[in-house]
């Protein structure tokens, strides 16, 4: 569309060069011819001119009069609408950018909430775990311990209980 606008300015303004140059051309023939007199020669261009320029004014108010009722007909907006779109683009932009790096942020705080668990205490479960897998291996080997350490004291005891039982006998 905007092409074929072009296309026909450019064939506007190409015919009228054409035309002035001819009416001109033509003038300057019969001024030579002496069929006009040089100030009649004058008079017919600058009419002419004069009269190009009306019609040049009248031509571009009709194009801005159709180009005017296409840009309506299509609804296509204005530059202040244009730009005010832009600038609410950008404003709009910006929110969701602090929107989103908000809601990255709120997404790793409630994973942290969640989890109850920081560096820190996961270094602590840790810890804790291993101290009580140690214990239970204590807790294991001191009760291997006591019984062999029972068995011993029975031992040592069964010859000192048969001493004490014979000297209770008497």
């Amino acid at each position: 569309m905007e092409n074929m606008l072009k296309k026909a300015l450019y064939t506007g303004v190409g015919l009228v060069t054409v035309a002035s140059d001819k009416v001109q051309e033509t003038v300057k023939n019969l001024v030579d011819n002496g069929k006009l007199s040089e100030e009649e020669g004058k008079k017919v261009v600058n009419d002419f001119m004069t009269d190009l320029d009306s019609k040049k004014n009248e031509f571009e108010s009709r194009i801005n009069n159709i180009v005017n009722k296409i840009v309506n007909t299509v609804d296509l907006p204005s530059r202040s609408d244009f730009s005010t779109l832009k600038n609410r683009i950008k404003e709009l932009e910006a929110q969701l950018e602090t929107s989103e790096t908000t809601t990255s942020v709120k997404k790793v705080v409630k994973k942290a909430v969640a989890k109850k668990t920081t560096p820190a205490k996961k270094s602590a479960v840790k810890v804790k775990e291993a101290v009580a897998e140690k214990l239970a291996v204590a807790e294991e080997v001191v009760t291997e311990k006591l019984a062999v350490a029972e068995e011993v004291v029975a031992e040592k005891i069964a010859p000192v209980r048969k001493v004490m039982k014979k000297v209770t006998k008497k």
